[in-house]
C-alpha cells in the first residue's frame, strides 16, 4: 500500500541513505513500463521516442549512461544489452534530491557518486581517465542546457574551466590523462547536487511517445 517504507537493492545503499515509499516505486515502475513498452528489459533503441532526448545536446552520453555495467555496480566493465528494473532504479538512485537528514558524510558520499556518474559519461575508453579536451566538453555540454546562457559564453567558460583544470592537475598529469581524484578537485565548491536531473523521464514526456 502507498506509503508503506521500500528500501533499496544492497547493490545501491549510498544513494538510497532513507527509505523509499512504494508509492514512489510505483511511479518509476510505471516510467519503466512506458519506456520497455510493458517488457520485463529496456534496450538503448526505447529511448529512441523520448522527445525531450531528440535534441538533448548529450543525448547518446546519457543513453549510453544507463548501459554502463560500471554505474550499474557490476564487476566487468563495457555496455550492457538490456537493463531490467533493478538495473533502472540503480541509475535513477543518481539522480535523487538531497535529503534533508543526510549527515556530512552521506552528503560526501552522495556527491562522489553523482561525480563518479559523470565521469563514468567522458570515459567511454572506460581506461580511468578522460582528456583535457573531454572535460572542457563536460562543461560546455552540461551549459548548453542552459537557455539564458549564449552559446558563445557557455564556450569562454569551458575555456576558463579547461585552463584551470591544467593549472590543478599540472602539465604531466594532463598529458598523462585526469583521472577521477583530479576531477573531484575540479568540482570542488560546484553544486552538482541541484544539476543532475532527468526532465526527459517525467511521466508526461513518455506519454506521448506514442
Amino acid at each position: 500500500s502507498p506509503g508503506v517504507p521500500w528500501r533499496a537493492q544492497p547493490r545501491s545503499p549510498l544513494l538510497f541513505p532513507s527509505a523509499v515509499t512504494s508509492e514512489q516505486i510505483e511511479h518509476l515502475h510505471r516510467r519503466f513500463r512506458q519506456l520497455s513498452r510493458d517488457q520485463l528489459t529496456i534496450r538503448k533503441e526505447n529511448f529512441d521516442s523520448i522527445p525531450d532526448l531528440e535534441f538533448n545536446p548529450i543525448r547518446a552520453k546519457i543513453v549510453h549512461a544507463f548501459f554502463d555495467k560500471r554505474n550499474l555496480r557490476q564487476e566487468s566493465s563495457g555496455l550492457a544489452d538490456e537493463i531490467n528494473f533493478e538495473d533502472f532504479l540503480t541509475i535513477m538512485s543518481y539522480f535523487r534530491p538531497i535529503e534533508m537528514n543526510m549527515d556530512e558524510e552521506q552528503l560526501d558520499r552522495f556527491r562522489k557518486e553523482k561525480l563518479k556518474f559523470l565521469f563514468h559519461m567522458y570515459d567511454s575508453d572506460h581506461d580511468g581517465k578522460i582528456t583535457l579536451q573531454e572535460y572542457r566538453n563536460v562543461v560546455e555540454e552540461l551549459l548548453s542546457g542552459n537557455p539564458h546562457l549564449e552559446k558563445e559564453s557557455a564556450r569562454s567558460i569551458a575555456d576558463g574551466a579547461m585552463m584551470e583544470a591544467a593549472s590543478i592537475c599540472g602539465p604531466d598529469q594532463v598529458y598523462e590523462g585526469i583521472t577521477f581524484e583530479d576531477f573531484l578537485k575540479m568540482w570542488q565548491g560546484i553544486d552538482i547536487e541541484t544539476k543532475m536531473h532527468v526532465r526527459f523521464l517525467n511521466m508526461e514526456t513518455i506519454a506521448h511517445c506514442y
